[in-house]
């Protein structure tokens, strides 16, 4: 049982509200969503000789591409989403690598998330609606070689 304030904090939950997000180097950009950082393998089947009696075995196979998606409120200056996905073009792309910090409450890195040579593959604009107040959000989907999960 946890009887001090560093045992009690130490295995307390962290709330997912406090996180940043940078995109090679520059964390100038305040993300409202970031969904997708999950680590996933395909599955192989494999049936041999024996497979009648003991059924077939399941093996990991090659390792799923991540594909991230941020959210964030349009602003009158920020266009960078959209440049970065304008340089796209056909087997061309400025890949680049991110890094999402889940912070404690002095902002120091708990969990560290390594998005290793992520390229945009989707940008949605808001949907625009006359009798809504909401803020206008705009979606980037990523895809990405591969991801890394670093604990603090």
């Amino acid at each position: 049982m946890a009887d001090t304030v560093k045992d009690i904090k130490g295995s307390y939950p962290i709330p997912v509200y406090h996180y940043r997000v940078t995109i090679d180097g520059d964390d100038s950009l305040a993300f409202s969503e970031v969904s997708g950082l999950g680590i996933e393998y395909e599955t192989t089947t494999y049936k041999d000789g024996m497979s009648f009696k003991t059924g077939a075995k399941h093996i990991p196979g090659q390792p799923t591409p991540p594909k991230l998606t941020l959210k964030k409120g349009i602003v009158k200056n920020g266009k960078q989403l959209y440049d970065w996905i304008n340089s796209t073009s056909l087997n061309t792309v400025n890949k680049k690598d991110i890094q999402i910090d889940l912070l404690n409450e002095e902002s120091h890195p708990v969990v560290t998330w390594q998005v290793l040579n992520a390229f945009p593959t989707k940008l949605d604009a808001p949907s625009l609606e006359a009798t809504s107040s909401d803020v206008a959000i705009e979606t980037l989907e990523l895809m990405a070689n591969d991801l890394k999960v670093i604990f603090a």
